[in-house]
């Protein structure tokens, strides 16, 4: 690998691994909540709730976008208030980028959370119940031990999708090399250069990463019934 071409692509590559990080572990506290919550609570407005918080899974990145500069633009609800109140720009930084991954990669955390914690059977947490135990020391001790499989891998795919996240992270952060210049942005820019070596330096490493987190994932994720029996 050329030296000054990865030199080159260091910035970006450690941008998107902070970026990355950062969506992810905001990803694991807000969706392991809101998993939990969904795969316990039972009421008639569970499943359009289920269905509003999946919508960044389905909807175009560049729509995504669109919501994320119309509320946190400078004359948007939250935008304008956190710059008068603050001073504070959430627009064209990093931690814009952060929370466009954020929403992009949400719904895998909660989907696999949600999963997890609805193949638990209640006759462990009712038995906590019986112990003793009030809800919080059921969730920490019982709960999540018995869900954390599942919650880590739907973590590494939020991962893998917050490390790849183009359109809306494009929109809310744009691209300033090395300060918003993610790895898909920059092959972006790369290809748009006509740098194709350096472009597909920038593919082979995100290609590459993410071939091994879904590995991890894979690994990581609960066997099927089925598959338990055939082992």
């Amino acid at each position: 690998m050329d030296g000054a071409l990865f030199q080159l692509a260091w910035p970006a590559l450690t941008l998107s691994l902070r970026v990355a990080a950062w969506a992810t572990a905001i990803n694991l506290l807000l969706g392991v909540a809101t998993g939990f919550a969904l795969a316990r609570l039972r009421w008639p407005g569970i499943n359009l709730l289920d269905a509003v918080l999946t919508l960044p899974m389905v909807l175009p990145p560049t729509v995504l976008g669109y919501y994320l500069l119309v509320l946190l633009g400078r004359r948007g609800l939250v935008g304008n208030w956190l710059a008068q109140h603050f001073g504070i720009t959430l627009i064209f930084t990093w931690q814009g980028a952060v929370i466009a991954a954020t929403l992009v990669a949400f719904p895998l955390v909660l989907k696999a959370a949600r999963t997890a914690f609805e193949q638990i059977d209640p006759q462990l947490e009712q038995a906590g119940r019986v112990l003793g135990l009030n809800e919080a020391a059921i969730f920490l001790r019982i709960s999540l031990p018995l869900a954390w499989r599942g919650i880590l891998a739907g973590g590494l795919l939020a991962f893998a999708r917050a490390l790849g996240e183009f359109g809306a992270t494009l929109m809310v952060a744009g691209s300033i090399p090395g300060r918003t210049q993610t790895l898909s942005v920059a092959i972006f820019e790369a290809v748009q250069a006509g740098e194709d070596t350096l472009a597909n330096m920038l593919v082979l490493i995100t290609s590459t990463a993410c071939v091994l987190i879904l590995v991890c994932a894979g690994r990581l994720a609960p066997a099927s019934p089925s598959s338990r029996r055939a082992q």
